[in-house]
């Protein structure tokens, strides 16, 4: 009797797991394609060097778009660099203020400043 107990536990305990992954919102966006990481700060203190070139960066999540999820920043101190995530996850989860991400793309112009327009997204 005991055997049939165990044995149901671990069969109710595994399709726990396979429901909780399969109804899982996705954290990864687009198609990662090995482009060097580059620190943030360096982005931010040399854009010209890094303008159009694929990279990748990682960092904390601020001030994300709170309608959509389709955009957030990177600080670095009191400077910020902007993640436009509109060609791979326009509708991204949102209230991911304070995760980490990594983001691969292009170092771009944007409002007087630069931004990456992202190619894929991890949300960590």
């Amino acid at each position: 009797m005991k055997k049939i107990f165990a044995l149901c536990a671990a069969v109710l305990i595994a399709a726990g797991v396979m429901i909780y992954r399969s109804t899982r919102l996705p954290n990864k966006f687009g198609t990662f394609t090995g482009a060097p990481a580059v620190a943030v700060a360096e982005l931010i203190a040399r854009p010209k060097d890094h303008l159009r070139k694929t990279l990748a960066i990682e960092g904390v999540i601020r001030n994300q778009c709170t309608s959509m999820g389709c955009y957030f920043f990177f600080f670095e101190g009191n400077d910020m660099l902007r993640v436009d995530l509109q060609e791979v996850a326009m509708n991204a989860p949102r209230g991911m203020n304070g995760h980490r991400a990594l983001a691969e793309g292009v170092l771009v112009p944007f409002n007087g400043g630069y931004q990456l327009a992202a190619t894929a997204v991890e949300f960590k």
